[in-house]
């Protein structure tokens, strides 16, 4: 089967890992996976949502949107109300990266992830997973450096990729040619560790077996792997 970039079936898309791409951010990364490319900014606010006082912890949530000529024909823009797709990403996003913060440590703050598709060739929730982790790892990087907290509270890199059944075969990291015409289409979110945080599969025809599920969860972690890989390598150059 011929795939973008010449790639083999379990071969990611050309990654980029771009810190301090929105210098005016606390943090920020532009990641391109193949031709998808987000950009990722973390704003830190000295609040918590009303409904958070209480508890003594801090909060990390996301925000997701496509710009209107991310694809190949021009998107409306969501001014007054966002779509469902929208809200559904990103609360995948914001969990993603609330389940590897320790919130205790950011009491009082509030951390606002944007996730901004520049260019949308499929994989765009999970690229923002990916790109949105080093943003987040970043801008805490910088408050311990300030002052403003004394440790770290991210646990570990939480990333994001997509594997999917496209004419019978196992495929990673599809882009959009691949992804419209996938019999099976599985997002997969997890730490650097390999620790599920969500799975989420949906069979665009006749149900998969267990034994298909299996080996597309076990392409899509060894996928994460590299990502966590490239993730530490762009944070700690």
């Amino acid at each position: 089967m011929n795939r973008s970039e010449g790639r083999n079936e379990s071969q990611l898309r050309d990654l980029k890992l771009e810190m301090d791409a929105a210098p005016f951010a606390e943090g920020s990364c532009l990641v391109s996976t193949g031709r998808t490319k987000v950009l990722c900014t973390a704003s830190v606010q000295d609040e918590t949502p009303p409904w958070r006082e209480k508890s003594g912890k801090g909060w990390v949530t996301a925000e997701y949107n496509m710009l209107p000529r991310a694809t190949h024909t021009r998107s409306r823009r969501e001014r007054n109300r966002i779509s469902g797709r929208t809200q559904e990403i990103q609360r995948v996003i914001g969990r993603a990266l609330r389940s590897v913060v320790d919130m205790d440590v950011i009491a009082g703050k509030t951390v606002i992830v944007d996730c901004d598709v520049i260019q949308a060739d499929g994989g765009t929730r999970t690229a923002s997973v990916t790109g949105a982790s080093v943003a987040l790892r970043s801008a805490f990087d910088r408050m311990v450096e300030e002052g403003t907290l004394d440790r770290n509270p991210m646990i570990e890199m939480v990333a994001g990729v997509s594997v999917g059944i496209v004419k019978g075969k196992v495929l990673l990291d599809l882009d959009y040619s691949e992804d419209s015409k996938a019999q099976v289409d599985l997002n997969v979110i997890a730490t650097g560790s390999g620790g599920l945080v969500e799975v989420q599969g949906t069979a665009e025809g006749d149900p998969f077996s267990r034994e298909n599920f299996d080996e597309m969860l076990s392409v899509a972690l060894s996928g994460i792997e590299e990502l966590a890989a490239a993730q530490r390598k762009i944070l700690s150059g």
